[in-house]
């Protein structure tokens, strides 16, 4: 057997103390990651007064994404809700929930759909307006509903060579209802990643 060239290393005859001192540090790292998590995607009420409860005083529910059938072409292989959240978009009191959809592929990046979604009293869940079409071949980074305002990170391609994991284009846009629809207002177009 050949003896080493080089002194032994302090980590190869470690003492209980620094496995206390690595756990210790460990405990920190974990908390403090607990700590700086992003916030999920969230929407702000209206005031009080302009809220619609149902009979029994509670708040209106939020349509609910799975009780919708989505406008999406997917060869029988069904949708995925990604992404959603809830809020107030056209000021009448009821939450809508914005939902980011896209076909349930075994595998790849297919491309995904944002849609606003309402639902009148005692009806069911539907589509009242799509924001991001999924033939724009466009996938759904980050999203959130806040004040009113729907916003995301939409991911693309230059060109048809660009492989289809790898999106090289990034644009942020938003929305807000206006009158009757919802207006777009874009941020970087088409920046590359």
């Amino acid at each position: 057997m050949q003896t080493p060239a080089l002194p032994d290393l302090a980590h190869t005859a470690a003492k209980p103390m620094h496995w206390l001192a690595t756990a210790a540090a460990m405990a920190g790292v974990v908390a403090l990651a607990g700590l700086l998590q992003p916030r999920t995607a969230t929407a702000t009420a209206t005031a009080p007064e302009q809220r619609t409860t149902t009979q029994h005083g509670a708040p209106a529910p939020a349509p609910d994404p799975a009780a919708v059938e989505f406008p999406l072409e997917c060869g029988g292989a069904g949708t995925t809700v990604a992404k959603k959240a809830s809020g107030d978009l056209d000021g009448d009191g009821r939450p809508e929930t914005v939902a980011v959809v896209h076909c349930a592929a075994g595998s790849g990046t297919p491309p995904g759909g944002i849609y606003v979604l309402t639902q009148g009293s005692g009806a069911a869940p539907r589509v009242v307006a799509t924001l991001v079409d999924p033939a724009d071949r466009k996938t759904v980074g980050d999203f959130a509903v806040r004040d009113g305002v729907v916003s995301a990170t939409l991911l693309g391609y230059s060109s048809l060579d660009v492989p289809r994991c790898c999106p090289d284009q990034e644009e942020q846009a938003s929305w807000r209802w206006k009158g009757q629809a919802f207006v777009r207002t874009s941020g970087d177009l088409a920046r590359s990643v």
